[in-house]
């Protein structure tokens, strides 16, 4: 274990790193910085030694050169050895034991404008320069590549007293150099797009060759550290749809993963079956009744541990992928006989912070959609109240909406996915499938709730819903008609919340 004593910390995003700097304040961590990393992290109260008194010039060219000297980068890649430690003292360069970068947003500047000077001006050259000096002297120094590593190091100054182990800073190094190759990518390419040579495919171990894309006349590569999320125990190697179909389940389950047993069935993105019981057992058959159908070659997903039992009934359906925390020792030697279905193991639940999609020629970044509304924070707009258990069945219904594409409404009861009516251009067709799934399958909606992803622009679905036997809706409101809705609950004795949250998914 190397306990980390000094820091330099480089940020372009300040988002998610005041918890850092306090822990490193706390535990007297002495920090170097610059610019608005220095006056944000002494606005917290912590004491910074600037970088421009360590090397003794300020920042020059408008802040092109700034980190990129010797007192900076001796105390990055000196080795712990008495030969480095030697220079150092001679020339009065302190070592550096923790380096936080948050790179320039390149990519997005590329994908949201055309002005060349302003994409040429977010091209990181002393941020990628400490990043590659920090990984490579891994033996000795902890590298924070960007925010989405903050909670490895929160980790280690939280969990560890600030004291890493070789390991740790061995993966860091890895998911560093990972950062740095994608970033030299998007910025090759962006040179190259007029000069057709060769593209240049960033990889993260390698890039991984996948069988083909979407369909089979696509070629596709997955680019990432699959190991750090996820224990591939058993199967076949996982496909482009596979993947995808992985990363909805693993959004969907987050927002289960602290509840009582849940169980849910996905396919192509769409949980069309979730339950949460008593026990694993009745959850999984209570997600199976909601689709029987659908979920025959779809992914499964579990909160909790696979046991035995649970896993006889679940090994008497084709499955793709069955993603659990754990495997007893029986459900794994059973479930492994099938060699070809995939067995993962969840190692943690986060994710991105960022999301990207490809468009237009470029790539657009947002927020990934953390959110999630509690009873507290939700609004009742009608005049019947809904009971406990209605409100327990609205915050199920809305978990559900969240992670199916729009326009979406979920039908539910007693912690079940009764129906679900997705990718519907109107909100209408989307809760008329719902209800023509949930009748189908054999379900009674009389005391079932109702969970839209956005508002209703007119009363017309919660007059369908009521017709059925629906008494209870969640919905984020901000029609300017939303009164007309609520008028028809009031008239009709439905109760109805407001979440002030819109859930699109496209």
């Amino acid at each position: 274990m190397k306990k980390i004593k000094s820091a330099l910390v480089s940020v372009f995003h300040k988002e998610g790193l005041e918890p850092i700097i306090n822990k490193m304040i706390e535990q007297d961590i002495k920090i170097y910085s610059t610019g608005g990393t220095q006056k944000f992290i002494e606005g917290l109260g912590g004491k910074v030694n600037p970088v421009e008194e360590l090397t003794g010039y300020p920042s020059i060219l408008d802040g092109r050169v700034k980190t990129l000297h010797p007192k900076v980068f001796g105390g990055i890649l000196a080795r712990r050895e008495e030969d480095h430690l030697g220079q150092l003292n001679k020339y009065e360069i302190p070592t550096i034991d923790l380096v936080i970068v948050d790179l320039y947003p390149f990519e997005a500047t590329v994908a949201s404008t055309n002005d060349e000077a302003a994409i040429i001006e977010k091209i990181d050259i002393g941020g990628i320069a400490l990043i590659r000096g920090a990984a490579k002297n891994f033996n000795d120094v902890v590298i924070i590549p960007s925010q989405d590593e903050y909670s490895d190091l929160e980790h280690i100054l939280n969990e560890q007293d600030g004291s890493s182990t070789l390991e740790q800073r061995t993966k860091l190094a890895a998911k560093a150099f990972g950062v740095s190759s994608h970033y030299d990518s998007a910025i090759f390419n962006y040179f190259n797009r007029s000069q057709n040579l060769p593209a240049f495919k960033s990889s993260v171990k390698g890039g991984e060759t996948l069988r083909y894309g979407e369909n089979p006349h696509q070629s596709a590569t997955y680019h990432g550290n699959l190991d750090e999320m996820l224990k591939k125990i058993s199967g076949k190697a996982l496909s482009f749809n596979n993947l995808v179909d992985v990363d909805a389940a693993l959004g969907l389950m987050r927002e289960f993963k602290d509840d009582a047993p849940t169980f849910a069935v996905l396919k192509h993105t769409n949980p069309c079956g979730v339950a949460t019981r008593d026990t694993l057992l009745e959850a999984w058959h209570a997600a199976l009744a909601a689709d029987p159908v659908s979920a025959f070659g779809g992914i499964l997903i579990s909160n909790t541990e696979i046991d035995l039992v649970t896993a006889q009934e679940i090994d008497k359906l084709f499955y793709e992928v069955l993603i659990a925390p754990s495997f007893s020792k029986d459900a794994k030697e059973l479930l492994t006989k099938k060699s070809k279905r995939v067995l993962l193991e969840i190692k943690h639940w986060n994710i991105q912070k960022k999301s990207f999609k490809s468009l237009l020629n470029g790539v657009i970044v947002q927020d990934t959609d953390l959110t999630m509304e509690s009873e507290h924070n939700m609004k009742v707009v009608t005049k019947s109240l809904p009971s406990g258990t209605q409100m327990d069945d609205l915050l199920f219904a809305s978990k559900c909406a969240k992670h199916l594409k729009s326009n979406t409404i979920v039908l539910a009861k007693g912690n079940q996915l009764l129906g679900m009516g997705c990718g519907q251009t109107s909100r209408v067709d989307a809760l008329k499938q719902a209800i023509t799934k949930a009748k189908h399958f054999g379900f009674d909606l009389t005391g079932a709730v109702m969970a839209s992803d956005a508002f209703f622009p007119f009363p017309d679905c919660v007059e369908i819903a009521d017709k059925v036997g629906i008494n209870a809706v969640i919905q984020p409101g901000g029609s300017i008609k939303d009164q007309l809705s609520i008028d028809y609950c009031d008239d009709n004795n439905l109760a109805m919340v407001m979440t002030g949250v819109r859930h699109f998914k496209h």
